[in-house]
């Protein structure tokens, strides 16, 4: 039951917002050229019933159109990829740490039919366009891509569903095996070399995230200072000075160094003359 202050910020978050658009409309009367821009932006983190998900300090990346949904708790250095949703609305999914949801992954839980949380351990990884519906996934396993976990089922440490797999619900996959096929059997226990592949998994995937929260947090002018650096990257001579070789015996009447002119002193000679100084 939604409390009476939750309410209260939904009506008061509405009318702001209606008194919002009333005024940007006004405004666009008034523009000589008008122009209406259009951008929705994703919304990556959703409360329901006024539960919002937990993200660890030091979660590694949340994809901007990945969503985490209701009563959701993400681990450190565990990461949601793009397209990804975590939908816990009724019941609650928890992520442990350095675990991975791949693309287009869907993590649900059970209500209607059943009452049954997803719970999923430490070091996991979640291939992309895989379904983990009301199911338990245990430290350091491994779902491959398109394959589907249904309600009440458990999959061990150190196992692997291979791509494409169904596993039946309510079906007990035992620590150390590899399960394939519709409906998903045992093929064989994993080998030495299985589980150093997991372990890989997890630890690559941690580090790639860093990297894309990285670049999914640069504004424009990042980006378009990003693209100068590569085009100059490209366009420069090996023979010829180059920017991340700068030093101070390089300057030049306080203008910075010689080369291609941009983002530079040579373009505000003031700032040049007060680095000089």
């Amino acid at each position: 039951m939604t409390s009476v202050g939750a309410k209260v910020v939904v009506a008061v978050s509405n009318a702001a917002r209606n008194l919002g658009k009333q005024l940007d409309r006004m405004g666009a009367s008034l523009e000589v050229a008008k122009y209406t821009e259009r951008l929705v932006p994703s919304t990556r983190i959703v409360s329901v019933d006024s539960v919002a998900p937990t993200i660890s300090p030091s979660a590694a990346f949340l994809a901007p159109s990945a969503n985490l949904i209701g009563n959701v708790t993400l681990g450190a250095k565990s990461s949601v990829w793009y397209g990804a949703t975590v939908r816990a609305d009724g019941n609650e999914v928890t992520i442990g740490d350095q675990t991975n949801i791949g693309d287009r992954a869907v993590i649900h839980i059970a209500k209607i039919q059943g009452d049954l949380p997803t719970q999923i351990g430490n070091g996991v990884t979640v291939r992309p366009g895989a379904i983990i519906h009301a199911a338990v996934l245990k430290d350091n396993c491994w779902v491959g891509e398109g394959a589907q976990v249904l309600d009440g089922c458990q999959v061990g440490s150190h196992s692997i569903v291979e791509p494409g797999a169904i596993v039946k619900p309510h079906t007990v996959i035992p620590d150390g095996q590899v399960w394939g096929g519709a409906p998903a059997k045992m093929i064989r226990n994993v080998t030495k070399e299985d589980i150093e592949a997991i372990l890989h998994s997890a630890e690559d995937m941690a580090e790639l995230a860093v990297l894309h929260a990285q670049e999914c947090d640069k504004d424009y002018q990042q980006l378009a200072m990003d693209e100068d650096l590569y085009e100059d990257r490209m366009e420069r001579s090996e023979d010829y000075w180059q920017r991340d070789q700068a030093s101070q015996d390089d300057d030049v009447l306080g203008q910075g160094s010689p080369g291609r002119i941009f983002n530079n002193a040579l373009t505000n000679p003031e700032e040049g003359l007060k680095m000089k100084k």
